[in-house]
């Protein structure tokens, strides 16, 4: 059996452990700049805010119905969601973080020893007390059908938050009950081919024969199907080391100067070192790239990018930084506004395994031990406490979160005070 705990309203609820004034209030979170709601609280949903409603064409119904608005946080939900899957691993042995507030547990066994309801309801009820965070659990066969039994367990109260699947009769009553476009893996495009051939229930996909899924679904489709009928094809991801990772940011207004600009290539390039380190892995080349406002017809346009490679494969921020900076005096145009800047390390290899150079004249041993105190030092107080001088203090080319909360477990300077 595979269980899917989903975190219910995952950014609004986080934004309420710290202020719970915020309990049975409507809330809205918004994307990076506070361009549109990306997330809303079950009171928000009521009042007919869509995801994805462009902030300023919404901002009326917000004020005239007291919603609170907040800013994307992601230092924030990171470390709550860290608090969450940390709390899950405690129960099972095989886990996988599936997103920022969602994990697979594997609880095939575990029916020998506990009723797998009474257990999922433990690790629920856990999770919400060590965290604050209002979690559902789907129990079922395949990864398909607990994506399925979150849903109502998360509907439903009724269910106390968890739901099992564990029979035929089950399955088929719940499958009746829900729509096809809610079914994991099924898109826009497919609902409506699906729709056309009279297919409006997970149920109904469940009758067509495999020749007409796979003819029309291919193989990701037959395998949505056989799941939706109990066969399980989809086994737990261990994490994986990432083989190239890119720091972007759309800027808070445009940049169009190079000082400015190259401030924050820096920080980018800096942060993909950080993300290196983490997976102990080294990158062999880097990508830089800068583009305008498209939606400014009335501004030139422009898109540039360059890749080099770096003669040693590193994860020091400060040979990234260097090369990135090399790239971006290549690529900048002066005049233009630029409203985007980002950079992309590939050629990723795990640190014990990197290609010297016999002209390499860096002591990587002594560079190593840097940046271990670095990491250390910054995760302890915080991100930027320790960075290049290159990285700058410029605010200008940073998100605008003119409604971002504190960071009360990631900054000492936000922690919660009691009065």
């Amino acid at each position: 059996m595979i269980a899917l705990v989903d975190c219910n309203n995952f950014f609004a609820s986080c934004e309420r452990v710290f202020n719970p004034a915020l309990r049975d209030k409507p809330i809205v979170v918004l994307s990076n700049n506070d361009g549109c709601v990306i997330a809303r609280s079950n009171e928000a949903k009521k009042l007919g805010l869509k995801m994805g409603d462009p902030f300023f064409k919404v901002k009326e119904i917000l004020e005239k119905n007291d919603v609170n608005v907040f800013s994307s946080n992601y230092a924030l939900y990171g470390d709550m969601s860290n608090r969450v899957m940390k709390t899950l691993a405690s129960f099972v042995k095989d886990l996988e973080i599936y997103s920022v507030d969602e994990s697979f547990l594997y609880l095939t066994g575990y029916e020998e020893h506990y009723n797998l309801t009474e257990y999922g309801k433990l690790i629920v009820n856990t999770v919400t007390r060590n965290t604050g965070i209002p979690v559902s659990m789907g129990i079922a066969e395949t990864k398909t059908l607990a994506k399925v039994a979150s849903k109502f367990a998360k509907k439903y109260k009724k269910y106390g938050n968890v739901c099992i699947i564990d029979s035929e009769e089950k399955r088929e009553k719940a499958l009746k009950l829900f729509p096809i476009e809610d079914v994991w893996g099924v898109g826009r495009q497919y609902v409506k081919l699906l729709n056309y051939h009279g297919v409006k229930t997970a149920y109904d996909f469940t009758l067509k024969p495999e020749s007409f899924v796979r003819k029309h679904m291919k193989v990701f489709g037959v395998r949505t199907w056989k799941e939706l009928r109990g066969i399980p094809c989809y086994d737990l991801e261990q994490p994986r080391d990432k083989k190239s990772i890119c720091t972007s940011r759309s800027f808070g207004e445009t940049v169009t100067d190079y000082v400015t600009l190259s401030e924050a290539v820096a920080n980018f390039a800096a942060a993909c070192g950080r993300k290196l380190r983490e997976q102990n892995s080294c990158a062999g080349m880097i990508t830089v790239f800068i583009l305008t406002n498209r939606f400014r017809a009335d501004l030139p346009q422009d898109f540039e990018n360059k890749t080099i490679s770096l003669p040693v494969a590193t994860n020091a921020s400060s040979e990234l930084i260097a090369a990135a900076c090399s790239i971006l005096q290549r690529i900048y145009k002066k005049g233009y506004a630029y409203k985007k800047a980002g950079c992309i390390v590939s050629a990723i290899v795990p640190a014990n395994e990197v290609q010297l150079n016999l002209w390499d004249e860096t002591d990587r041993i002594k560079l190593q031990r840097l940046y271990n105190t670095v990491d250390r030092i910054n995760k302890k107080n915080g991100t930027s406490s320790l960075k290049i001088a290159t990285q700058g203090y410029n605010k200008k080319w940073q998100l605008r979160s003119e409604h971002i909360s504190r960071k009360y477990t990631t900054n000492l300077n936000d922690i919660i005070q009691i009065h």
